[in-house]
């Protein structure tokens, strides 16, 4: 059986039974689509695959949908203030948002 060619890139493939073919420095589960999501699976390796000790592991899926967070009145976020030292030395005041993710100095 010829090896596939190289590709220029990665994609995901849904074949488990054979050798997955990727671009040079890439592993059989690497994507250089950014808008493919990967989910692994057991693989059924064939025998030609057996023998190359290699095979597809995981399988293309639709990404998860998540609801819109709900909105949070900015009255109720968590927020924590806490001192601490700067590089120079001097004392500053650290406020972190944590429903924001947010991290400021306040004095």
């Amino acid at each position: 059986m010829p090896r596939a060619a190289k590709p220029a890139e990665t994609t995901l493939d849904d074949n488990v039974e054979e050798l997955s073919t990727v671009a040079p420095g890439d592993a059989p589960a690497d994507t250089t689509d950014p808008t493919e999501h990967a989910s692994t699976v057991v693989p059924q390796p064939s025998a030609e695959a057996l023998k190359q000790g290699t095979v597809n592991g995981v399988l293309p899926v639709e990404p998860a949908t998540t609801a819109p967070a709900a909105a949070v009145d900015a009255k109720d976020h968590r927020v924590e203030e806490y001192d601490a030292v700067k590089p120079d030395g001097s004392k500053v005041r650290i406020k972190h948002n944590i429903d924001l993710g947010t991290t400021e100095i306040v004095k």
